[in-house]
């Protein structure tokens, strides 16, 4: 399980710290699928980076799988984790395989090359994402969306524990986002603990995920979807006047539907 306790978050400057979020505690458990909810700036990407190392923790405790990530080589925290940035430009024009491949280097020895095997998983991964046919295609040419794409099937060529993915489904269109939601209640089904920021509610009830609601500072809720997203919570967070209605699918199962209200001037 990946446990933060009481974190605290944020930038070390030289005279005093920026705390963005203080006493953060939550959980994502292997095979849960989490959708982070929040603002602009209240903090998604600073306890992403903090997560990854990338920045210190100030306060409180990191653990995954028991360990205290604090004491995690960088290697061996890509076993624990994979990270699907939002935004990703490498410095050379790779290909597409080229880019997955790299999601093995957490498995190699320093100075090693990836073997038969290593390109096999690597194979898998494309075909998975359904991109195979672009393997050859140079990264930096293709399109926002496939390249999303290309790099969740890296992270999946990592084979870690869990896969933290910052609004995956941002570049993507529409028939690319709903299939990139099935993808991610996918992974979580064969045991991944997957968390995910997104700036649509409605990517948490449509993937039927947990929510941790940040609303700034250390205030956070976390639960279902239906109990976590609610219109007082939407107008809150958002300043919209939204009302959560209930809808039925082609089997008759209910789900729930966002409908924002705005007035002439279009707010």
């Amino acid at each position: 399980m990946l446990e933060i306790k009481n974190a605290v978050l944020g930038y070390r400057g030289k005279q005093e710290n920026k705390i963005v979020l203080d006493g953060l505690s939550f959980s994502l458990a292997p095979g849960e699928l989490l959708c982070i909810l929040g603002a602009n700036g209240v903090g998604k990407t600073t306890m992403y980076r903090t997560v990854l190392g990338f920045l210190p923790l100030l306060g409180g405790t990191i653990l995954i799988d028991g360990e205290d990530s604090s004491g995690l080589t960088k290697e061996r925290l890509a076993k624990k984790i994979a990270y699907v940035p939002q935004y990703h430009s490498p410095p050379f024009p790779y290909t597409v395989f080229d880019v997955v491949l790299m999601g093995r280097s957490a498995h190699l020895q320093q100075f090693a090359t990836p073997g038969k095997a290593d390109e096999a998983i690597t194979y898998e991964m494309l075909e998975r994402m359904g991109i195979l046919h672009i393997k050859d295609e140079v990264y930096t040419e293709i399109s926002g969306g496939e390249r999303q794409l290309v790099l969740i099937a890296r992270a999946l060529a990592q084979q870690s524990s869990y896969i933290l993915m910052d609004e995956p489904a941002s570049n993507l269109d529409y028939g690319n986002q709903m299939r990139m939601l099935q993808t991610i209640r996918d992974l979580a089904g064969q045991g991944i603990g997957v968390c995910f920021t997104s700036h649509y509610p409605m990517h948490a009830f449509l993937t039927e995920a947990s929510v941790l609601a940040i609303e700034g500072r250390g205030r956070v809720r976390k639960g279902s979807a239906r109990e976590i997203i609610t219109e007082s919570l939407l107008r809150e967070m958002y300043g919209l006047d939204a009302e959560i209605r209930p809808v039925a699918d082609r089997d008759g199962r209910e789900h729930s539907s966002i409908l924002i209200h705005m007035d002439e001037s279009g707010r």
